[in-house]
């Protein structure tokens, strides 16, 4: 028996629906869907239970956690629904990160080694940063010398976390990251929140300011940054920059509004993802208008009978 591997869709044609659980994906391949006989289209749920039967295996192909049993495509475990063309899928809500070049992702320096950095990236294994693979002082494009393998730990050292992509894999499948854009490198002046990566989807973009003056990356491993609002630097070249600033271990001074703005937003997304709610930017500051309109405190969104009511009246508002 032949399995069929496809690559999961891309985030930039997903459609976000009103519902708790993973967004619906509703196109013309749906619609032939629903015209013959299958399940995607009834209801706005698109999670798929063990032993649940999602569509005809005459029609579709099967993907991952999927098998066949009278004629049946039977989901194999608890997860969302996923289709590239005629092959259908489910994602486990809760499995470690699937990494794809391209991604971009936030983890944690665990090793130091000669010429590189092991990340733990929510993976099967470390990620590998290599010495030749981020900003060093003087520009980009000079070469690694003797004395930067001396100075590793003054980039990066165990305990510190970093912004990525995922530039390619080794033999043995681990990913190998890159910080070479100034966009990427050490994160500081804010706070990780770690959710299930099927929570992520794939977009555009994965930076985001929100107006409550609160920065947001949200990593595809399930890794999210809030921090503190930076302007973006004046500097677009990458020639001569300030690399103190860059691999600095000291936060800046936040005040007060800034600190609470952050501490709610990391309780919003938490109770989010409690829900198995995509998380978006504009979802999030829907959260946090209702939040603020509501008059909830920081501590009370932890609250179930709270995040219930926000989930509620976040996903299912007309």
């Amino acid at each position: 028996m032949f399995t069929i591997v496809s690559p999961a869709p891309r985030g930039d044609d997903l459609e976000y629906t009103t519902t708790r659980h993973h967004p619906s994906v509703k196109d013309e391949i749906d619609m032939d869907i629903e015209e013959q006989g299958g399940e995607f289209g009834e209801g706005p749920s698109r999670l798929a239970s063990p032993g649940e039967t999602i569509t005809s295996a005459q029609a579709f192909m099967r993907g991952h956690g999927t098998y066949v049993e009278n004629e049946d495509l039977v989901s194999a475990l608890t997860g969302t629904i996923e289709r590239v063309n005629k092959l259908v899928s489910v994602r486990a809500l809760k499995s470690r990160y699937n990494p794809e070049v391209g991604d971009l992702v936030v983890g944690r320096i665990t090793e130091v080694g000669p010429r590189r950095w092991k990340v733990d990236a929510n993976a099967r294994q470390d990620a590998v940063l290599m010495l030749s693979s981020i900003n060093l002082p003087g520009g980009v494009q000079r070469r690694k010398l003797e004395s930067d393998e001396l100075q590793m730990r003054n980039f990066f050292e165990e305990g510190d976390l970093l912004v990525a992509e995922v530039q390619a894999f080794f033999a043995d499948g681990a990913m190998s990251l890159h910080t070479r854009s100034l966009k990427y490198g050490k994160l500081r002046n804010g706070h990780l929140v770690m959710v299930p990566p099927a929570l992520v989807r794939r977009l555009k973009s994965h930076f985001y300011a929100l107006p409550c003056g609160v920065d947001l990356i949200l990593g595809l491993n399930g890794y999210i940054w809030v921090s503190k609002h930076v302007k973006q630097s004046e500097q677009e070249g990458e020639e001569g920059f300030d690399a103190e600033a860059v691999y600095s271990n000291k936060n800046d001074d936040i005040d007060v509004a800034t600190r609470t703005a952050i501490a709610r937003v990391s309780n919003i997304i938490r109770a989010l993802a409690r829900h198995s709610t995509p998380l978006t930017d504009v979802l999030l500051v829907e959260a946090y208008d209702w939040a603020i309109d509501q008059d909830i405190s920081v501590k009370d969104l932890s609250a179930e009978e709270t995040s219930e009511a926000m989930v509620a009246a976040i996903t299912f508002r007309a």
